[in-house]
């Protein structure tokens, strides 16, 4: 069995052509220009980037068209690209202005039909679905949030990350909504649960604040890979030094 190396993955979250940072989900500040920060990252050695269109109304929509096209001249690794996109349409007009994967998540929750669909037409490897979870004292398990985590689903997280695995989604980007801009460290608990019960990617997200984080994560959590934006837009971890560190522990990194 091969160890497939873990990834280490920027997120740049778009409002109005501009990247933003809040804390679990809410103020928001600016943190600069998308197409600058990906080049950068791309040449700090990120394994991938991911861009989340958090203002996705029509206006954003065709901001963050050309943004990918932008971005796409400008990097060599993959992207994935989320916010807004509800229909195959959408994602084909975001893969043709230079996506790798498309990231669906309150779409795929209303009408899971669409993770089937658009595995059928591209592949399942570019269809990422993100999840937004959060504890539901009450059933001693997470809960899918929609909407940018401002609608409850009523829908257990665990089985929806089945649900969409066999519908043909190629990876989970799970996102928890408890740990989201902390920097107190990812949900572990949360990231092993998930990783655990289905067999494709799981890339981890919200909580990370330091080299230890991303190492928890990727062994006792089992992540795959892991997302971070704060500490990398903030340039408190440089990527470089990320990477070293894992190495270092023994961490196979690309």
């Amino acid at each position: 069995m091969t160890v497939l190396a873990k990834r280490i993955i920027p997120c740049l979250d778009v409002k109005d052509g501009r990247v933003v940072k809040g804390v679990n989900f809410v103020n928001l500040r600016d943190a600069g220009d998308p197409v600058e920060l990906a080049a950068l990252y791309d040449q700090e050695g990120a394994d991938e980037l991911v861009f989340l269109d958090i203002s996705a109304s029509n206006e954003g929509r065709a901001t963050m068209i050309e943004v990918v096209k932008q971005t796409a001249g400008e990097i060599a690794i993959p992207f994935t690209v989320g916010g807004g996109i509800s229909q195959v349409d959408d994602m084909k007009r975001i893969l043709r202005a230079g996506a790798d994967k498309i990231g669906i998540n309150t779409a795929a929750v209303l009408n899971p039909d669409l993770i089937s669909d658009g595995a059928r037409r591209f592949g399942s490897q570019c269809i990422v679905v993100a999840v937004d979870a959060k504890y539901n004292e009450i059933w001693g398990e997470w809960e899918v949030y929609t909407h940018g985590g401002r609608k409850p689903t009523g829908i257990r997280a665990l089985a929806w990350v089945k649900d969409a695995e066999s519908r043909g989604a190629g990876e989970i980007l799970l996102t928890s909504m408890d740990a989201d801009g902390t920097k107190d460290g990812f949900d572990l608990p949360l990231t092993k649960a998930v990783s655990s019960t289905i067999g494709i990617p799981v890339i981890a997200s919200g909580g990370a604040g330091k080299t230890s984080d991303f190492y928890d994560v990727f062994t006792e959590g089992q992540a795959d890979a892991a997302l971070a934006a704060t500490i990398f837009h903030y340039k408190e971890i440089a990527i470089p030094d990320l990477k070293q560190g894992l190495k270092l522990k023994g961490v196979e990194i690309r």
